[in-house]
């Protein structure tokens, strides 16, 4: 139950809100949200599933009463979110906003991934390394030189406003928010992972803008972060031999508010990916062989790691010898189709044959082995005094070859286990590319394990929110994909919005259904070119590139020059573009995919029409998706009914949610798939869309 004290800080917080914010409006649905957001963090490890539409008011919502909970209870608010967008949202807006009408301070932190922030000495490295490798004193082996190939001088130009910035003070080292563009090639150069970095040991740990931002972490009461980050942090062993706490406060320490929930149990499934590219990691390990080489000969030790070095390289030809056997074995219990494009052997219900298990169970032994022999020897190199710039190369490569062995016995772990009979399979299998190269494969099917395993019971509370976490209210598809407990709560607020007299629906007569491809494509494009406002803002979302190409092949000329296609221009930049178009009276529409659906904000005229050309299944060929469809089907479930509509449906209620943002807006949303009025499950999935006027052409 919610303390008195607590309740009234509640009160307080939203009567100054309502007092101080310039037009706010009284929504039901934020003063539902409010308390149970309130009624599921004082709850002991408490769980709410919160869906809450576009203009509920959700981060002012979770604020207010996740910020009273946390403060009654002494402990941390971290919000999560999926996006860099909404994080820099809370941060510069939003959370300032909430303290400064609800009259509280509070330490505010931003928490992202290593990767997201400038390593320092990498940068003094790239710099040092413009002239080549043997000016950065690593003339005795080049390959720890940062260039391993000459840098372009668009790259040139960037690196040396980045360092001026950097050296001024005028840039924190936060990769969002570089004050000039950086490039694919640039980036992973001046940045770091876990492995590559010496931590302490390093000359720049003090500036480092990553251990700057863990320092920040450690000292406030409200983080904010992204699912990532909180996914890593929760499955890291801590020292007590629990998990989490180790980049972020301790779970059992945490109320936990993870906004755009939808995208959890992919992300969860992610986290427990593994692959292994079999010629890559060859190349890498004769390579690895060469840095250990290097590393004996700099600390000057005969044994590192209890091996010499001639016993260390007895131990990676051995791993080699593995990896090669495995891919003859593959090589000769599979022949691809010739007539695919991108080949792959599925395991059914994850079993792969026993001579690929017993092969697997062999190198995962191995590398764990290699290993605990690598980490004793990059210890040795990373504890020298000495060393100069070749030992901090050294200790970043080994830790990157350490990074590598770890994904590799990952995956050969996975292989090598036997799954539970209660818990879906994982799924397991070997892809081969253009270049008929193998890589092999494993992944969890469901994130239920991973969460149970991880955050529900670990975590103080959680609050799950998003726009779309149901299927039109009813919440078992979510439930069962995320874990959730049976005891959560679950609730779906009404839209603020007066959507029936707001939108429209249409579902066209269109007599060709997306099964007949190029018929489709036709179809699409003849419907745009008649009935689209081509003066007006429009947004047509498209599952798959070849379909959106093969649509604008189709179009007449004059009508292509008037869209602006995702993958064209950044981002931003096309966004920017549509919306000068339109402020200056003229046509503009957008063609994306899957993520031009979900967060774009296209308020106004910016979007009077969303067209939906085919409902969002997933790809039937998923090979995640296909191990979990086939375990539902032994059980004797309908993974189609189960999870295909319901999440097809989720994501369609996510495209139709980019039509109206505001009070003010109207508009339709037109789908050009008639399986939504044709077949059996389409009766559910309309039902489930927001209550917009339907117009169904028959």
């Amino acid at each position: 139950m919610l303390a008195d004290t607590t309740k009234d800080a509640i009160r307080a917080a939203y009567a100054r809100l309502k007092e101080g914010l310039p037009g706010f409006r009284a929504r039901p649905a934020q003063t539902r949200m409010i308390a149970a957001v309130a009624n599921a963090l004082a709850a002991p490890h408490g769980v709410a599933a919160i869906e809450a539409p576009t203009g509920t008011g959700k981060s002012m919502a979770y604020l207010i009463a996740g910020h009273a909970a946390a403060r009654a209870q002494k402990k941390r608010l971290l919000i999560a979110t999926a996006t860099v967008a909404l994080q820099e949202q809370l941060v510069e807006r939003d959370i300032p906003l909430y303290l400064k009408l609800s009259g509280h301070s509070a330490k505010v932190a931003l928490a992202k991934g290593r990767s997201r922030y400038l390593c320092p000495r990498n940068l003094a490295m790239a710099r040092q390394g413009l002239d080549g490798p043997t000016q950065a004193g690593f003339g005795f082996d080049p390959e720890l030189a940062l260039w391993q190939k000459p840098p372009s001088e668009r790259d040139k130009r960037a690196l040396g406003k980045l360092a001026k910035a950097w050296d001024a003070g005028s840039w924190n080292g936060d990769m969002d928010a570089a004050p000039e563009p950086i490039g694919d090639a640039l980036r992973p150069l001046l940045t770091t992972s876990a492995g590559g970095c010496t931590n302490r040991k390093c000359v720049y740990f003090m500036q480092c803008p990553f251990f700057t931002a863990r320092r920040a972490v450690d000292d406030a009461e409200i983080i904010v972060a992204n699912q990532d980050l909180v996914l890593a942090d929760l499955t890291m062993p801590a020292d007590d031999e629990s998990f989490g706490g180790v980049i972020l406060p301790r779970p059992d320490e945490t109320l936990y508010i993870l906004d755009e929930a939808h995208h959890l149990p992919a992300k969860a499934i992610d986290r427990g990916a593994a692959e292994v590219h079999l010629a890559a990691t060859l190349r890498h390990l004769n390579r690895l062989g060469r840095q250990v080489h290097a590393a004996y000969s700099l600390t000057d030790k005969e044994n590192l790691g209890r091996l010499t070095l001639d016993a260390g390289d007895a131990k990676l030809q051995q791993l080699s010898d593995g990896l090669e056997a495995l891919e003859k074995e593959i090589r000769l219990g599979w022949v691809p189709d010739p007539g695919e494009l991108e080949p792959m052997y599925r395991g059914s219900l994850g079993c792969l044959p026993a001579a690929w298990v017993d092969h697997a169970h062999a190198l995962s032994l191995l590398t764990g082995e290699v290993q605990r022999w690598l980490t004793a020897v990059r210890r040795a190199v990373v504890e020298m005094t000495d060393g100069g710039p070749t030992q901090d190369a050294l200790a970043r490569e080994l830790g990157i070859g350490l990074e590598r062995v770890a994904r590799q016995a990952a995956c050969w772990q996975a292989w090598a286990a036997e799954d539970g009979e209660a818990a879906p399979p994982l799924a397991r299998w070997v892809s081969l590319n253009g270049e008929q190269q193998l890589t092999c494969h494993a992944s969890a099917v469901s994130a239920s394990s991973l969460l149970r395993h991880v955050l529900w019971g670990n975590a103080s509370g959680v609050v799950l929110t998003s726009a779309t976490l149901s299927s039109g209210g009813n919440f078992r598809g979510y439930a069962d994909a995320v874990g959730l407990p049976s005891d959560a709560a679950t609730v779906s607020l009404p839209s603020p919005f007066d959507l029936a007299a707001q939108a429209r629906l249409e579902v066209p007569a269109l007599d060709v259904l997306p099964t007949a491809r190029e018929e489709h494509a036709q179809a699409i494009s003849d419907w745009l070119d008649a009935h689209l406002d081509w003066a007006a803002g429009n947004l047509v979302l498209f599952t798959s590139r070849a379909k959106l190409d093969r649509v604008l092949q189709c179009l007449p000329l004059d009508k292509v020059r008037k869209v602006r296609a995702q993958g064209s221009l950044g981002k931003a930049q096309l966004i920017a573009e549509h919306g000068a178009d339109i402020g200056a009276g003229k046509g503009s529409t957008l063609f994306g995919l899957a993520s031009f659906g979900e967060g774009l904000d296209l308020p106004g005229k910016l979007c009077e029409t969303v067209v939906i050309t085919q409902l969002p299944f997933a790809v039937p060929t998923d090979p995640v998706g296909a191990t979990y469809a086939e375990w539902l089907e032994s059980r004797g479930r309908n993974p189609f009914m189960e999870v295909s509509v319901p999440d097809a449906t989720r994501l369609l209620t996510q495209y139709c949610g980019r039509l109206i943002r505001t009070e003010t807006d109207h508009g339709r949303v037109v789908i050009l798939d008639r399986r939504i009025v044709s077949k059996r499950y389409g009766a559910g999935m309309l039902r489930a869309l927001p209550p917009f006027q339907r117009v169904i052409e028959r």
